[in-house]
């Protein structure tokens, strides 16, 4: 009888550790970003002001989830799943031994390593996972989903604290350094215990279905929307609205690219997609969820920026004498999701059972209210940061655990309803989108986190309070909209 982890196959072992793995170095570093960037050259760090700092943050968390799509197709199309996540293992090793070289020119050299390196393998680790499973496994592939996911989240609890724990006590470069390593472990198990997999993702799914909107010869359509998109650039340029010689720029010029693709994109499917009158109201259901979870995303990411900013500078972190490092605080996030993620599981089972399951749309309206509620602690502690004194890290704590309950009614959710909603031949474009909101959420938390300004606590207060109205004025229209979203919803829930 062959060896199987939890009552899994065996190679769920191989892509839980190398996940893991992958998730302390890509958080561990995250977590230093910011602090690293707008820390004094005196100290080790680069100088950066707030602007440009959360500028160059939300470009890299943005592309991030950009490259998930063309790493995807490099797997799909030209190298298969496997070589895939090897290769991407070991661009995101190197790019974090870059970063541990100190000046200017490999710090972004580093970021666009790791960028690239995790979108061939993340995207492709994910669909590898489901590829262990047979069809009529359905329940057996979700549950290994979950241990898949207690992986990812084990990983992003670890990294802040062992590369935040070096970078803050002992130098930066040595924190990034340790995020390289943490690859580098996951890519030496992933390789000696890769033969658990089979023949799971060694070659390329070059299998193309005819029906599918990529497949139908609209080139043009995409050289067009290209086009129109970097003459738009020119003008904002040429009027002086964006100034592409700055971080700021770009990460501005870079969402109104996301934006217009986005639009170009869902207008075009619905006026000449050949859908139904029934999938075009489905469609349009998508486009909703997706730029509610942007805004969504735009709130939730200050963790890595303005949050993080927060804990350094504003909350007071002695314990028993020792200073508590800012960035063991980005662990308190996926602690809660490790602890929550199995109560929110069961209570949806639960409720479902009782026929009170809320439907999708009041999952966001609470997901976006949550986080909004959230961000008042925020406003209460930059308050007391205003009046010149340290606030408790309770604040801290209470904020991340009302924004993990608001990521568990949206995250998740969303993802699965996509595929039910969008038509079979649009699943994964309808994904892919989704994941383009994401990154567009990424850029716009970086833009705003760049506003945070520790020379004039009185404006603290007020910039959390906008997300405060961001959240709950999103919910409160996705809620009066929700009657005609679950009509054009139909049956999925």
């Amino acid at each position: 009888m062959s060896k199987t982890f939890f009552g899994h196959p065996r190679g769920l072992a191989t892509l839980f550790f190398t996940e893991m793995w992958e998730r302390l170095s890509y958080y561990g570093m995250r977590a230093l970003l910011v602090l690293f960037m707008t820390t004094p050259v005196a100290e080790g760090g680069l100088d950066f002001s707030e602007e440009k700092s959360g500028a160059i943050y939300g470009l890299y968390t943005c592309f991030v989830y950009l490259l998930a799509l063309p790493g995807g197709w490099i797997a799909d199309r030209l190298i298969g799943a496997r070589k895939s996540i090897w290769y991407g293992g070991i661009t995101i090793m190197m790019g974090h031994f870059v970063l541990a070289i100190p000046n200017n020119f490999s710090f972004i050299l580093g970021l666009i390593l790791i960028v690239i390196g995790t979108g061939l393998l993340k995207p492709n680790i994910s669909a590898i996972v489901g590829d262990l499973y047979s069809k009529d496994e359905e329940a057996k592939r979700d549950a290994g989903f979950y241990i898949f996911y207690m992986g990812i989240n084990i990983g992003a609890v670890l990294g802040p604290l062992i590369c935040g724990y070096f970078a803050e006590n002992v130098n930066w470069h040595l924190g990034f350094a340790i995020a390289g390593f943490g690859m580098a472990l996951g890519l030496i198990q992933y390789k000696m215990t890769e033969k658990h997999l089979g023949d799971i993702g060694l070659r390329p799914n070059i299998e193309e279905d005819k029906s599918d909107f990529t497949s139908t010869g609209n080139s043009g359509i995409a050289i067009g929307m290209l086009l129109f998109t970097v003459l738009l650039l020119g003008a904002l340029q040429y009027f002086n609205v964006i100034d592409l010689t700055t971080a700021t720029g770009i990460a501005g010029a870079t969402i109104v690219l996301i934006v217009t693709v986005a639009l170009c994109y869902f207008g075009y499917i619905i006026i000449a997609g050949g859908l139904t009158k029934d999938e075009k109201k489905r469609v349009t259901v998508c486009f909703i969820l997706i730029a509610a979870a942007a805004v969504f995303w735009s709130s939730f990411e200050q963790h890595g920026s303005s949050f993080n900013l927060f804990a350094r500078d504003f909350t007071e972190r002695n314990i028993f004498g020792w200073d508590v490092p800012a960035s063991w605080f980005q662990s308190i996030n996926p602690f809660f999701l490790i602890t929550l993620a199995p109560v929110f599981g069961a209570l949806w089972i639960r409720l479902s059972a009782r026929n009170m399951n809320p439907r999708t749309p009041i999952k966001f309206v609470l997901g976006l209210i949550g986080v909004g509620v959230g961000f008042y602690a925020m406003v209460l502690a930059a308050g007391i940061a205003a009046d010149g004194m340290k606030a408790g890290a309770y604040y801290l704590f209470i904020a991340y655990f009302l924004h993990t309950c608001a990521e568990l009614c949206i995250s998740p959710v969303g993802l699965s309803t996509m595929t039910k909603l969008a038509p079979k031949r649009f699943v994964s474009q309808m994904m892919g989108m989704w994941f383009v909101g994401t990154a567009a959420g990424n850029l716009v938390a970086g833009l705003v986190a760049g506003k945070f300004n520790p020379e004039d606590l009185s404006q603290m207060p007020d910039l959390f309070m906008n997300f405060v109205f961001a959240g709950i004025g999103t919910g409160l229209l996705i809620l009066l909209l929700s009657p005609l979203l679950k009509k054009w919803m139909g049956d999925v829930n």
